[in-house]
Order: C-alpha cells, then sequence, then structure tokens
C-alpha cells in the first residue's frame, strides 16, 4: 500500500514539474493560442499556416545566434499577434522577464487591457498564470504583472520613469518609429530598453514598426543593418520564386477590382486566389550577410487578409487625395519609408537653357561669390539687371593652397579682370586669409553662413547698422547670410521660365558644363523632424555643390554692395575702374581672360 501510493506522489510530481515541451513560438501558438472574438476577424484557435510568413518571424526568436529581430512592415500582415505569441510563450514555455514598449502609456495601458488581458483569458495554457490586476497588489497592476517564474512590464516610449526599471531579458518594441525622438531627457527611447538586456547572455530584442520618413525611420534604421530578409514566393506557372513588389501588380484603366499580379520571369497573370498556395511554399531569404540581426520586410501585398484588388483600390484614392495620404499608404500598405521629394531642380532643364549672349547687357553692377576650400577657391561672376534679373558671366575655379597668400594674388587680379565691382567671400574655411583679403579691399566682404528656413539673405538695414555700431572695433567685418532662405531664392528663380526679374541666364560656354549644373542643381529641402516638430533643411544629393554656393553668395553681394538696379541705360560707356564703377553703364560680356593667369584656371 505504501509503496502503491509513493508511486502515485511520484507520478503527480513527475507531471507537475516536468520541464515543457520544447517547442518553437509558432509551433507553441499552433498548439495553444486561443484568438478572441473581441480583438479577431477569425476567432478560435491560431494557425500559423494562414499567413505562413509568420513562421519565420516567430522563431527567430528560438535561434540561439540571433540577439535582435527586426520586423519592418506594412499594416495587415498579423504583426501585433506575433507580439502576443511571443508574449505567450515566454510566459508558458520559458518564464522570463518581458518588457512591451509602446510610443505612450496610453498605448501601453489599451495593449495591456484589450490584447494581453483577452490572450490570456481565451489561451488554456496562460489560464490562471496572469491575474486580474488589483488595487493593492504591487505585483499586479493594469502595467506590471507576474506569473510564475517571471512578470511582464508594459511601458510607454514617452515616460522616461517607465524605462528605468531592473534587468529585462525579453524586449518587445513595437511601433518604434512612432516614439517620441527621446524619453524626457534620458536620451533615445529604443536604447534605453535595449540596455534593461545588457546583463542577460539569451537576452531577445524584437522591433516592430511600420515606417515613416526616409532618413528618419527607427525602422529602417534597424532593418538596414540587419539581414535583410525578404519573404520570396513561387509563380504558380513557372515555378520561379520572386518577392511580391508593387510594381508587379497590375489592372485593366479605371477598374482596380481586376487587379493582379504579373510573374516578373514568365508574364504570365496570377490571380489573387492563388495568392494562399505561393504563400505556403514561400521562403525567407536574407540579402545581406548575418551579424546577430534577423531583419524581415513584409508589404500588404502578402496579407492573406487583403485582396490585391483592395490594395489597388486604397492606392488610387491616397494618389487622388494628395501627397499625406499617398505618404500614408506607401507606408502602412507597401511598408515603406516616404522619401521626401523637397524643393529640387533638375540639371538636365538647366543646361537646356544655355543661351548666345549679346555684346552688351542691360545690367548694372557685377558681383562675385567666392567659396573657399581648403586646395582652391570657385567663384561665380554674376552680372545684373533691373528686377534682380541675372547674366551668369564666369565660374572660375583658382588652385592653390587657401593658407597661402598666392592663391589669394590670383583672386584679386580675377575679379579685377572680371570687372566684378563687388565680392562676397566665405569666411568658414581659412578664416585669416579671409579677413586679410577683405580689410584691405573695401569692395568686398568676408561672410558666414548661417543654417536655419526663418532667417532672411541678409539682414534689415536697421539691425544691421545696430550690428555694426555695436561690434568690436578692431573686430573683422563679417555679414551673417541665412543660406537657406538664399538656396530657396535661387531655387525658385532657376524655376522661372521666361526671362524678366529674377530670371537667371546661362551663357553657352566651357565654363558651364555638366558639372557645373550638377553642382547647382545639389541640393534638395527635405522635411525632417526635430522630437515632434516637423523642420525644413537643406541636404546634399552628391558630394560637391560648389556652383550653388557661389551664385548664393553673389546674390548676396548684391544686396550688400547697396548699388540701385533701376537706372540701367542700355547704351551707356562702359566704367574703366572696376573699383569705380559709373552705375549707369551696362557692363559688356565677359573679358577676354587667358586660359590661366597665374594660378587662375578657368572650368
Amino acid at each position: 500500500m505504501a509503496t502503491e501510493l509513493l508511486e502515485s506522489v511520484a507520478a503527480t510530481a513527475a507531471t507537475v514539474w516536468a520541464p515543457p515541451p520544447t517547442l518553437t513560438v509558432s509551433e507553441w501558438a499552433d498548439e495553444y493560442r486561443m484568438l478572441p472574438k473581441e480583438a479577431s476577424s477569425e476567432p478560435g484557435r491560431w494557425r500559423t499556416d494562414r499567413a505562413p510568413y509568420q513562421r519565420g518571424i516567430m522563431d527567430a526568436v528560438n535561434d540561439p545566434t540571433i540577439r535582435e529581430i527586426v520586423a519592418m512592415t506594412s499594416a495587415q500582415v498579423g504583426k501585433t499577434e506575433i507580439l502576443l505569441n511571443v508574449i505567450g510563450y515566454f510566459i508558458s514555455q520559458d518564464p522570463s522577464s518581458i518588457l512591451v514598449l509602446q510610443p505612450t502609456l496610453d498605448m501601453a495601458e489599451a495593449f495591456s487591457k484589450d490584447r494581453l488581458a483577452t490572450m490570456a483569458r481565451d489561451t488554456p495554457a496562460l489560464s490562471g498564470k496572469i491575474a486580474e490586476p488589483r488595487a493593492r497588489d504591487s505585483g499586479n497592476t493594469l502595467l506590471h504583472k507576474k506569473f510564475p517564474g517571471g512578470q511582464i512590464t508594459m511601458a510607454g516610449a514617452n515616460s522616461p520613469a517607465s524605462l528605468a526599471m531592473r534587468p529585462i531579458r525579453i524586449v518587445l518594441c513595437d511601433e518604434v518609429d512612432r516614439y517620441p525622438v527621446s524619453a524626457g531627457s534620458e536620451g533615445d527611447p529604443v536604447n534605453l530598453a535595449k540596455k534593461r538586456a545588457n546583463n542577460f547572455w539569451n537576452r531577445r530584442v524584437v522591433l516592430t514598426s511600420t515606417p515613416t520618413i526616409k532618413g528618419l525611420s527607427r525602422i529602417e534604421s534597424a532593418y538596414l543593418a540587419s539581414d535583410q530578409r525578404r519573404y520570396h514566393v513561387p509563380c504558380p506557372h513557372c515555378g520561379e520564386y520572386q518577392t511580391l513588389q508593387w510594381s508587379g501588380v497590375k489592372w485593366d484603366d479605371g477598374h482596380p477590382e481586376t487587379a493582379r499580379y504579373n510573374c516578373k520571369h514568365c508574364g504570365e497573370r496570377i490571380d489573387g486566389s492563388e495568392k494562399v498556395g505561393m504563400l505556403m511554399r514561400g521562403r525567407w531569404v536574407a540579402e545581406k550577410p548575418f551579424t546577430g540581426i534577423a531583419g524581415f520586410h513584409l508589404n500588404e501585398l502578402y496579407s492573406p487578409w487583403r485582396t490585391w484588388a483592395e490594395v489597388a483600390r486604397d492606392f488610387l484614392e491616397a494618389k487622388h487625395a494628395g501627397t499625406e495620404q499617398l505618404k500614408t499608404w506607401v507606408n502602412t500598405s507597401l511598408g515603406e519609408s516616404w522619401e521626401e521629394a523637397g524643393d529640387s531642380i533638375e540639371d538636365i532643364a538647366l543646361i537646356a537653357r544655355l543661351e548666345d549672349y549679346p555684346d552688351r547687357l542691360p545690367v548694372a553692377i557685377r558681383t562675385a561669390g567666392v567659396d573657399v576650400q581648403k586646395d582652391r577657391l570657385e567663384v561665380s561672376v554674376v552680372a545684373w539687371g533691373q528686377g534682380e534679373e541675372a547674366w551668369l558671366i564666369d565660374h572660375l575655379v583658382l588652385p592653390g593652397d587657401t593658407a597661402r597668400p598666392e592663391v589669394w594674388d590670383d583672386l584679386d587680379e580675377a575679379l579685377k579682370d572680371a570687372g566684378v565691382q563687388f565680392a562676397a567671400i566665405d569666411s568658414g574655411f581659412n578664416t585669416s586669409m579671409v579677413y586679410a583679403f577683405t580689410e584691405r579691399r573695401r569692395w568686398s566682404v568676408a561672410i558666414k553662413g548661417v543654417t536655419g528656413m526663418g532667417r532672411p539673405l541678409i539682414e534689415d538695414e536697421r539691425r544691421r547698422r545696430q550690428r555694426l555700431r555695436t561690434r568690436r572695433k578692431k573686430g573683422a567685418h563679417v555679414e551673417p547670410l541665412g543660406v537657406d532662405q538664399g538656396k530657396a531664392l535661387v531655387y525658385s528663380r532657376l524655376k522661372l521660365t521666361q526671362p524678366g526679374a529674377g530670371y537667371i541666364h546661362f551663357p553657352r560656354d566651357p565654363a558651364f558644363d555638366d558639372e557645373y549644373f550638377a553642382q547647382l542643381a545639389a541640393e534638395k529641402l527635405v522635411t525632417k523632424l526635430r522630437g515632434t516638430r516637423p523642420i525644413q533643411e537643406w541636404v546634399q544629393t552628391r558630394p560637391r555643390n560648389e556652383a550653388l554656393d557661389c551664385l548664393v553668395y553673389a546674390l548676396a553681394a548684391l544686396r550688400l554692395s547697396g548699388k540701385s538696379l533701376d537706372r540701367v541705360l542700355p547704351a551707356a560707356s562702359i566704367a574703366t575702374d572696376p573699383a569705380t564703377p559709373d552705375p549707369a553703364a551696362p557692363v559688356p560680356l565677359r573679358p577676354q581672360l587667358p586660359r590661366r593667369v597665374g594660378g587662375l584656371a578657368r572650368r
């Protein structure tokens, strides 16, 4: 009798304390997970085969070689359910400390009440492990819950206090592109969350989100640092594998309901009814070497809950509604970041504007903008007429060490030979040499570019006079320039199509070649986020932009010169002394400079 009792107790103990079966996250979900009716369009038992691409993302959690998982996805692909399966797995199979980070505290509370609580209620394997929150139980609140062997905390990325907590082994960051730039003054909330897991050799970090703006998107940046996996599916006709891309979706004009997918290999039409079979035979393929970060990208074309016709219809509606709606569609349907078009110009279009100048031009003054580099000076010479109509006269490159006087002697000679009456010289590099040059030449001025779209190209006269009165008597005379506004002004004028006020002319001359116009079009105005506030900022699209800078400086030189453009006499004679010109005299076409004068080189 005693023996039978001992055997019964031993059997019971073995059942109670037996280790859980070795399962992956997807296997656990298929075995135990139940979908609640409140949060699912298909309540009942979970089936990974419903969306087979989810298996690779979930099971990456079980791969000991992977320390971080990045899922950059569209909407409607089951991203949140993947996170819930990961949570359920660790509560049930591998109890650990878990952090779920949402963009805000309010969203964290909603996740706890609407998603976690209902999963725990309807999934038998979790039943009883997570109790209902109690006001007097600090171990079981809405945002913090204990379970046998572990605990789960839900936090908001906007709350520094919620990120200052005990070590965490499993870090799940949802919708990271909606996080603030900093959690209060503590820094990037994603990095703060990751630090909580540093003490665990078997830590797992999961980042998920739909992307936002290119260059600002956290999830895109994380994905680019990963092995960049994409889901390849076979064509039902030729069997060749490919990723589903928006360019492959076709429909009859005006009828998005006819949308189908055209195989990029055989060109055959693939109907939406064939998508399920393609997904079942799909596989994840990494495009970059693996370095411990597994990255997954998905768009809405893969979703079993969305037809290609519905995606096509949404695209047409977004395109018709405007830029903001189209941006949202790109983010949430394609799972891709939106690249701000910004204010930009096409260099090819500018090349088409080259013209033959007449012998004389109806202009009042000739200015120059000078950009200073370590090994050269670049100079744009511009003649100005009424309404600031501009004629580019020359663009010069003066090679030489700008820390030595020789190249500055070349500049002095070049400006005089070109008939320049006022010059603005950038003092951002080799500043002392710029100051020495301009202090000896009252027809030139040192300038310093200041960024910020709200700053005018040059200060208004009252503020400028006040600054000049209060500056140190022995200090160099430096004029601050609002270069962002200057570039915006130049680009707006380059878009004018008819000569007249503001129009910019270019001569048919070797100095104005493809490289010159590429430099002129080398920047664009884009929208970025500073905190939660959008700002506009100029960014370079190629390494060199001296032509654009020189043109902005030449415009600043015109306005700083104080010369009037209202009294231009087309038949007036030429002034013989460039330093003291007749303000009413038109300026002839470019003087016939030799190809090289001292260190002077023409472009």
